[in-house]
């Protein structure tokens, strides 16, 4: 079993991403990462999904998602030279004695500080889930309050947007 990660550009209709995720769901395959947003053309949006699957696997949920009406393209990036990143927003507990120390923590992951109170920081970052990860072990000592993860996203390296490639991966 190894993560793959779908790009999937639709048409931007109501109904789109609930017949998506049916297929997963239908097919028992467990969405790990979910991550929807509009592109560079108005009526066109990106879903970004990450299973975790054998390969046979993969390429029968491909084919099922290029079924779907309104899907125009599907790729596996797991399988492209791709850049991939997932934002958080972490709130931590602070105190005056502590926050010099969650501050130099911040700065090491070139993450931002986004909203200070007397007694909780939030913080904003992102990266890969690995990355993620690791800040938020650093941060559970000083109490961490919440987290949100948006779910990964990712796009092509180079001059090769996935509007070109071929319909058939």
């Amino acid at each position: 079993m190894k993560r793959h990660v779908l790009s999937i550009l639709v048409d931007n209709h109501a109904g789109v991403l609930s017949r998506i995720t049916g297929l997963f769901s239908r097919r028992g395959y467990n969405i790990d990462s979910l991550s929807v947003g509009g592109t560079e053309t108005e009526d066109i949006s990106r879903i970004t999904v990450v299973v975790i699957c054998d390969d046979d696997a993969i390429d029968q949920i491909i084919k099922q998602v290029e079924k779907l009406i309104d899907v125009r393209r599907v790729v596996d990036m797991s399988t492209r030279r791709a850049v991939f990143r997932e934002l958080s927003l972490i709130k931590v507990g602070c105190t005056d004695k502590n926050r010099g120390e969650i501050v130099s923590i911040v700065d090491i992951f070139r993450a931002n500080i986004i909203d200070v109170t007397a007694e909780s920081m939030t913080i904003e970052m992102t990266g890969n889930q690995q990355k993620i990860e690791s800040f938020i072990m650093l941060m559970e000592p000083f109490g961490i309050k919440e987290v949100v993860r948006t779910g990964l996203t990712a796009l092509c390296r180079g001059n090769n947007p996935i509007k070109n490639y071929s319909h058939n991966i």
